[in-house]
């Protein structure tokens, strides 16, 4: 029986193992590969805040979901952080008068939430995050963001069919609220929407009563809205749609973007779409797999730079975590094999060298290992016992080798194609030119 390891990973955390890390890594890959693709410039930040840089965007009440710290013999409270736009608002604040109109940025790493770990939700993972700050066209602009995760999806080889981008204008959700009944604070009633789905109805429909709120007459505004919009998005628009969409141009403004660019079939207006955060302003948006799982979300926040200090800026962006991804991959087998990730990747060797078990052969491992490294080929070799070259054939096609070379003695070579299965005798001297690309 194995013997328990006394220590263990945190609660909510990964152990990346080769392989899982190459996983990863395919995912950052793909995210650094559209983002740039689309124009978007990385930036970064700290692994930690001041606390108050997340209390002053969404209340004390955030502390108790964060990992916060006082340093010994501190003063100052921090705190991990569990999100970039925090950062990336003050990252902007200081320096908005030299920065370009628009700003594209993107960023990619590790954040942190003390929160209770299920499916598709850890305590440490990655977040990539693209933001369009100051674009004055701001349907243009949301459409840019959403042509980014469609983008994305269908790099990674997800299909309309698998997911939609499902998206609202809160506040055009607002006027409606407010045409349909809504009494005080028309936040509150966007928040109980937000809620909707994990409500019991009865429980929803005494809310609504309390709000003043005429539900099914809401529903109904939101659903014309929905289909108008479906159909201006699919270029299936008739005068009449464009008449709904007139008392919401945002809506309007972005269908027609979002058909623009040809990507209008991956997306639908959804009025449950709300976003609970209160600093959203306009376009929000999920990314739902399935009808269920969400694996990106973001909005339209033109009041959050002003709330850190600096000018008034028109906002957009969106956040994507890799685990909900990763399983979303897993599940429809669109995550690259083992072999087929080490070979994307990069990972996979040059080069592997063996002894064919004379004593000048193995005399020459080392050295011939050393040289073919310093010429730039990733090169590898076996520290296994065996002579038997068969044997160590097969760990150079398992590794995913380009070429094997089997050591005859202290000058020359036989260097086999593992793809094509030919070979040939080669000089050492003449070794690292025979194996260049």
């Amino acid at each position: 029986m194995a013997q328990q390891a006394r220590f263990q990973a945190p609660t909510g955390t990964r152990d990346m193992y080769p392989l899982a890390l190459a996983r990863r890594r395919y995912i950052e890959k793909a995210w650094r590969t559209i983002s740039i693709r689309h124009g978007f410039d990385e930036v970064d930040g700290p692994t930690f805040e001041h606390l108050d840089l997340y209390t002053v965007k969404s209340g004390d009440g955030i502390v108790s979901e964060l990992f916060s710290f006082t340093r010994a013999g501190g003063e100052k409270d921090y705190a991990l952080r569990p999100e970039f736009t925090p950062s990336l608002a003050r990252l902007y604040t200081a320096q908005a008068g030299q920065l370009p109109k628009p700003t594209k940025w993107f960023w990619q790493n590790t954040c942190f939430r003390a929160e209770r770990p299920q499916r598709g939700r850890l305590r440490e993972f990655l977040q990539w995050n693209c933001d369009i700050l100051g674009a004055e066209n701001r349907s243009l602009a949301d459409a840019e963001i959403i042509a980014v995760v469609v983008d994305l999806l269908e790099h990674l080889g997800l299909k309309p069919s698998d997911l939609q981008v499902r998206l609202n204008d809160r506040a055009a959700a607002v006027e409606v609220l407010t045409a349909c009944g809504v009494t005080g604070d028309p936040i509150a009633a966007l928040g109980m929407l937000d809620k909707r789905a994990k409500m019991k109805p009865e429980a929803f429909a005494e809310l609504c009563t309390q709000s003043g709120l005429r539900i099914g007459e809401f529903d109904q505004k939101m659903a014309t809205v929905a289909a108008a919009a479906g159909r201006v998005l699919t270029g299936m628009g008739t005068a009449e749609d464009a008449t709904t969409l007139a008392t919401m141009p945002g809506i309007a403004g972005l269908a027609e973007q979002l058909k623009a660019m040809g990507i209008g079939q991956w997306c639908a207006v959804d009025a449950s779409i709300v976003r609970g955060l209160a600093y959203y302003t306009g376009t929000v948006f999920e990314v739902i797999v399935d009808g269920e799982r969400a694996v990106a979300g973001g909005g339209r926040y033109d009041n959050l730079i002003e709330l850190f200090g600096g000018p008034a800026t028109p906002a957009i962006g969106f956040g994507m975590g890799d685990v909900v991804l990763s399983l979303v991959l897993q599940d429809k087998k669109l995550m690259p094999s083992d072999a087929d990730l080490v070979r994307q990747m990069g990972l996979s060797p040059d080069v592997y060298v063996i002894s064919n078990g004379t004593p000048e052969a193995d005399a020459a491992l080392s050295g011939t290992v050393a040289t073919l490294r310093r010429t730039g080929l990733h090169t590898r070799r076996s520290y296994k016992a065996t002579k038997n070259i068969g044997k160590l054939l097969k760990d150079a096609a398992d590794a995913g080798s380009r070429f094997a070379v089997i050591l005859e003695s202290g000058v020359e070579a036989t260097v086999k194609n593992m793809a094509t299965g030919e070979q040939s005798k080669v000089p050492l001297a003449e070794l690292s030119a025979a194996l260049k690309p």
